[in-house]
């Protein structure tokens, strides 16, 4: 993690790979699939994002193979380990960054696809922490908006109305949830 206890592309990618797991049992090869896909979606191909070796979860005891399969056979399911879950909470727990970089928008759709795997006071931490940098990202770019002309003072308004329908959408989705 990040001094700023946020996550780094390698973490987003395992945060992946544990709340999908989270969700049940998977052979290796729909996982690594699963996270290639929903990671060069949200943000493009990346070789930083998707270098990371699933291997390197079962390594550290994140997660196991499930079952009698070898540990070469792909079709193998894994699981999850206790240590796993707790990776994977801490990973959920983590800041968030502003979504305006590729691995904060992939962070806030992680955090987003598997917020309902936490308890309700960490889901609800999590809204919080969510709706707090945005709202911080808004007086930014408002400070800077009066300081500002012409192309830049308009593009700024459309950053500035863009949060505005992203904190409205995390109200209502806070009443929802």
């Amino acid at each position: 993690m990040l001094r700023d206890n946020s996550l780094i592309p390698i973490e987003a990618v395992r945060l992946c790979a544990l709340g999908r797991l989270m969700q049940g049992e998977l052979a290796y090869g729909e996982l690594a699939g699963e996270v290639r896909h929903f990671v060069s979606r949200m943000v493009g191909p990346s070789l930083d994002l998707l270098g990371t070796s699933i291997e390197l979860l079962r390594l550290e005891g994140l997660l196991e193979a499930a079952g009698g399969k070898g540990a070469d056979d792909p079709s193998r399911l894994l699981r999850i380990t206790d240590a796993g879950r707790e990776a994977f909470r801490d990973l959920m727990r983590a800041r968030v960054r502003m979504p305006g970089s590729d691995v904060g928008k992939l962070v806030l759709a992680l955090k987003l696809r598997f917020l309902d795997l936490l308890t309700p006071e960490d889901r609800d931490e999590q809204i919080d922490l969510m709706e707090d940098v945005h709202a911080q990202e808004r007086a930014r770019l408002v400070d800077l908006r009066q300081r500002s002309e012409d192309h830049l003072a308009a593009w700024l308004d459309l950053e500035i109305a863009q949060i505005d329908q992203r904190l409205a959408w995390f109200e209502t989705f806070r009443r929802s949830a």
